[in-house]
């Protein structure tokens, strides 16, 4: 049994430190602290065997986040001048703001939970409420120390301090990820698998009720009654103003096009980012006072669509729009389940009476009441603050038309769109899809048009998803699907239900999975991650 190391400062000088053993299960680590924090950390010795691999959750749903070897790192944005990083806010969409990245070999850094892999033994070890900070992970394979720290600078406190709340356990990957999430007493809100179609990677927001209803035409010939139609992006006048549609391309609203996708027996969905507002919204410019601050100033949330601002969820105003948002969507437009979307930017930082993780929980809480039971598909959002409060959570970047995008953008931040990255998530969150909530791994396509994938991408991309996803969307128009991709999209369908799935990826770039369906013995090779 090892020695959990921990101390914590606060910043009149004061420290408290505590020795505890960490064994299988769980283990509670208070502190009596008086003041304001500086810092709470833990130290843990823990040798790598060789050939162990090294999983660090990353920090939101589109941080890359492979497994590592012993001598990997993780970069950070060092490379990239200091203006284009404030210019574009690259930094605002992950943790750079507020994680130091060492960028040494054998080197690197999770959230919320971290696993070490030998073959097909587990050694996790995972937070088990973060509402007193995000648990932060680093392990230094070089020291074969694994340290922790609690997000919680600034916080003040009086009294019994929850430094950490863990949880431990050795073993097989069902048996390590059942435990934890029956410690934290967190179940799926459904289990209920969802196929269907989105329209943005294909038009992406070049979409009008024509496009749409072209689609749906299409997609209805295909899908089967129950499925998800889904606008995406696009529908809106400005991102921020919700309440009306793009007169200009939706001018009828979208209740007759909702009403349409149910005359075809499927679901509506759509996409809206709640917490973000763009630099050419209405709202951004009637409504300055609804922004979150960040020393005075309204915090730049990241350049997409020409850049966009946090709002602040506490301003009493911003409480009401969106209650009435929410009411619009569904109960004047009948949309059945909305896409939220850049949901990091409603907790960029704590305060002196709640953590940042504290308040995102908050945020999806939120959420998840002005919802009320319509089913939420989470994306762009820390992961554990959403467990239990999602139906469905994105687990991986944004796809691209190619394998890995372009040079440039591969230079840039761990959230870019990359089909490569975002597959890599699909499979190394696997364990999250069915017990956290059901996992999106995004899109696939079957298409020849508008697309640089390989066939043999796209029919692994589809796997994929569909071994490990609980939401199946495809974003291409079916009704131009011949007999072949019909014939192919009911088979890709029947993997859903692929029975004693296991996955070896000891070999560098290369993850084998074996699967049974309807008996059948099938093997998956994805290469090149």
């Amino acid at each position: 049994m090892a020695e959990l190391s921990v101390r914590a400062q606060l910043h009149n000088g004061e420290s408290a430190s505590l020795t505890v053993p960490l064994g299988a299960g769980e283990t509670h680590v208070t502190l009596p602290l008086r003041g304001m924090l500086r810092e709470v950390t833990a130290r843990l010795p823990l040798s790598l065997a060789a050939g162990e691999k090294i999983f660090m959750n990353g920090f939101q749903s589109w941080t890359a986040c492979p497994e590592y070897g012993a001598k990997d790192s993780i970069r950070s944005l060092r490379h990239l001048p200091r203006a284009a990083i404030e210019r574009f806010g690259i930094d605002r969409y992950g943790d750079y703001y507020f994680v130091d990245y060492p960028e040494r070999p054998g080197v690197t850094h999770g959230v919320s939970y971290c696993y070490f892999r030998l073959g097909e033994r587990f050694r996790l070890l995972a937070s088990l409420d973060e509402t007193a900070g995000y648990t932060l992970f680093q392990y230094d394979a070089n020291a074969g120390e694994l340290r922790a720290r609690r997000d919680c600078e600034g916080l003040c406190v009086d009294g019994d301090f929850p430094a950490f709340d863990l949880f431990y356990a050795e073993g097989g990957e069902d048996e390590v990820f059942d435990a934890w999430f029956a410690a934290m007493g967190v179940r799926c809100r459904t289990a209920e698998k969802l196929a269907g179609y989105s329209s943005w990677y294909d038009r992406y927001e070049n979409i009008s009720e024509r496009t749409i209803r072209d689609d749906l035409a299409g997609c209805a010939s295909v899908l089967r009654p129950g499925d998800l139609f889904q606008i995406d992006d696009g529908w809106e006048p400005s991102v921020g103003d919700w309440l009306e549609t793009d007169p200009k391309k939706f001018h009828n609203g979208l209740k007759p096009l909702a009403d349409e996708i149910h005359a075809h027996g499927l679901r509506a969905g759509l996409w809206l980012a709640p917490f973000a507002a763009s630099r050419r919204s209405r709202l951004f410019s009637e409504h300055p006072d609804w922004l979150y601050r960040r020393d005075g100033r309204p915090w730049y949330a990241g350049m997409t669509w020409g850049g966009f601002f946090a709002l602040d969820f506490d301003h009493p105003e911003v409480r009401a729009y969106l209650k009435k948002v929410f009411s619009r969507v569904f109960d004047d437009w009948g949309v059945d389940l909305v896409k939220l979307d850049f949901l990091y930017a409603a907790a960029p930082f704590g305060s002196a009476c709640e953590t940042r993780a504290g308040r995102m929980r908050r945020a999806m809480a939120l959420l998840r009441e002005l919802c009320g039971d319509k089913l939420i598909l989470g994306c762009g959002v820390p992961l554990m603050p959403a467990f239990g409060l999602v139906d469905y959570c994105r687990v991986g970047c944004d796809m691209t038309l190619d394998w890995d995008n372009n040079l440039v953008m591969r230079h840039t931040n761990r959230e870019r769109p990359s089909t490569r990255l975002s597959l890599a998530n699909t499979v190394f969150r696997r364990e999250l899809n069915g017990r956290a909530f059901l996992s999106d791994p995004d899109v696939f396509f079957l298409r020849e048009k508008n697309l640089r994938l390989t066939e043999e991408q796209k029919l692994t991309v589809a796997t994929a998803n569909a071994l490990f996803g609980g939401i199946y969307l495809c974003s291409d128009n079916m009704g131009r699907y011949g007999k072949k991709k019909r014939e192919l999209y009911r088979r890709l369908l029947e993997a859903r239900g692929a029975e004693h799935i296991r996955v070896t990826a000891d070999t560098p770039g290369l993850v084998s999975v074996t699967y049974e369906v309807g008996g059948i013995h099938k093997l998956l090779k994805i290469k090149n991650l």
